[in-house]
């Protein structure tokens, strides 16, 4: 018997048409591009608001001042919070991922968003570059300032190691546990890595770090909303990555926030980590109200605007 025929007669096809696999690829391909439709429109109308929230004059001149009033009031709700709760823990996971590598996190963000909307104004790799190299500059402060206070703290502190009662005749009632003073050449982190106890001044480092970030993201996403702007008359679209980097940018901004405020509720340390905040607001100032606002005739990089609105003044030409 012929193998076509006992198919036919069986009720299958061998053959598939072509058309028939082209029907069944749109009908799965159309709702996808639905979706895609939709997820775009939602990202452009949460992007569009956050621009304009963050590129707003009340955002832009008076966001340190929130900033500063959270790092100041902040440990008042260590009254309130729970000993208790999964973010008293040190080890918790926002602070092992987050907390430790702030700064790369933020350079990583920044420094995408930066490029993108570089390349997204100007089509510059030079241009691009001298923004970046604000990020540089940043990276370059925070390294010294780190630097520095670890210098510091090793001076102006001393390791001990806690003494048993027995050692100094001590009843096992006194309240207070004597100490034994150690190697003055010890410095901190040897001390602290040998399970001793270290007293002395010190700067939170990472309040510092914490409200610089902050800052820097907030002045550098300002400038997104004046993009917005300058291509509405070009009728052109800032694209969808640079609108994804955006939004993950305003996202590390609410977790670093969240994080400070962990750390001054849960874990409060008067006054280091208002010295913290203290110097990280002047590094924020002494850089974008100071260094950058020289020009690029200083060799500086300038600020976040300068050199990305030529576009539209460029194409108007004849």
């Amino acid at each position: 018997m012929n193998l076509k025929t006992g198919n036919s007669s069986n009720g299958f096809t061998p053959e598939i048409s072509l058309d028939k696999l082209h029907r069944m690829a749109a009908e799965l391909i159309l709702p996808g591009r639905s979706i895609l439709r939709l997820l775009n429109t939602v990202l452009e109308f949460v992007t569009n608001f956050l621009a304009r929230v963050l590129g707003s004059s009340l955002i832009r001149r008076h966001f340190h001042l929130l900033l500063s009033g959270l790092v100041l009031f902040g440990p008042v709700l260590s009254f309130w919070v729970s000993k208790y709760s999964i973010f008293a823990n040190s080890n918790h996971y926002l602070y092992r991922k987050f907390l430790r590598s702030t700064w790369g996190w933020t350079c990583i963000f920044t420094g995408s968003f930066i490029t993108l909307l570089s390349l997204s104004a100007r089509h510059s790799p030079s241009l691009s570059l001298r923004h970046l190299s604000r990020v540089g500059l940043a990276g370059l402060l925070w390294w010294g300032c780190r630097r520095l206070l670890t210098l510091l703290e090793d001076a102006a502190g001393t390791c001990y190691e806690p003494m048993t009662p027995g050692q100094d005749g001590q009843s096992l009632a006194s309240p207070v546990q004597p100490l034994l003073l150690l190697h003055e050449d010890q410095n901190k982190a040897s001390c602290l890595k040998a399970h001793m106890l270290w007293r002395g001044y010190e700067v939170s480092q990472d309040v510092l770090i914490l409200c610089f970030c902050c800052l820097l993201l907030v002045e550098e996403m300002c400038v997104f909303g004046h993009h917005l702007e300058r291509q509405k008359p070009l009728q052109r679209s800032p694209g969808t990555p640079l609108r994804i980097i955006f939004l993950l940018c305003v996202l590390l901004l609410l977790v670093w926030m969240f994080l400070l405020l962990c750390l001054l509720a849960y874990f409060p340390k008067f006054p280091s980590q208002q010295l913290g905040g203290a110097l990280g607001y002047l590094g924020w100032r002494g850089l974008y109200q100071g260094l950058y606002r020289l020009g690029s005739r200083w060799g500086c990089p300038g600020l976040p605007r300068e050199g990305l609105s030529t576009t539209v003044h460029t194409n108007k030409q004849p």
